[in-house]
């Protein structure tokens, strides 16, 4: 199926892996367009993804990136980034089955260096440093299951992770 599969890739990991700024880089190189599942997903709420946790709640939220996911994984062609989250719902996860899933793994002082813990990350609230790290500690072996293909991002330039992933992916 991975032959037939949309998008041309899918990219998963946690916050500050860089899922956007590569999927751009990543979607040029292709000459494919960029979908990220939450900007699908505020442009739904009319409100940012933070405004939503604190408005309706974690779980109206995953429901909403539930079906940004369905979405996305059936009408985008190109590199589609899902939220750092969004892998944990069992029905994504077999949504996500056939597709050219890329794990951009990242240390937690790589991460906690790009989401800057004075970011709006809705679930980094109280202890950011600690939640990260336990947010990624949680979600890793979900990452390594579903990737067709693992990049560590730590300390790398957007351009060269690009070049890996291009020659990475199955045909």
């Amino acid at each position: 199926m991975i032959g037939d599969a949309l998008p041309r890739v899918v990219l998963i990991g946690p916050p500050g892996s860089g899922k956007t700024t590569l999927g751009r880089l990543l979607a040029e190189r292709l000459g494919v367009g960029f979908r990220d599942t939450d900007a699908d997903v505020e442009a739904v709420a009319g409100k940012p993804v933070a405004d939503i946790f604190v408005d309706e709640g974690e779980a109206h939220f995953r429901e909403l990136e539930r079906q940004a996911v369905r979405a996305a994984l059936a009408e985008h062609d190109g590199v589609l980034s899902l939220g750092g989250g969004a892998v944990l719902h069992e029905e994504t996860q077999a949504l996500l089955a056939g597709h050219r899933v890329v794990y951009l793994q990242v240390g937690l002082a790589a991460a906690v260096q790009r989401v800057g813990l004075a970011s709006a990350r809705p679930l980094l609230v109280l202890n950011p440093r600690s939640r990260l790290k336990q947010l990624m500690e949680e979600r890793r072996p979900v990452y390594e299951r579903l990737a067709v293909l693992t990049v560590v991002t730590d300390d790398r330039e957007p351009a060269e992770l690009a070049d890996e992933i291009v020659k990475g992916l199955p045909a």
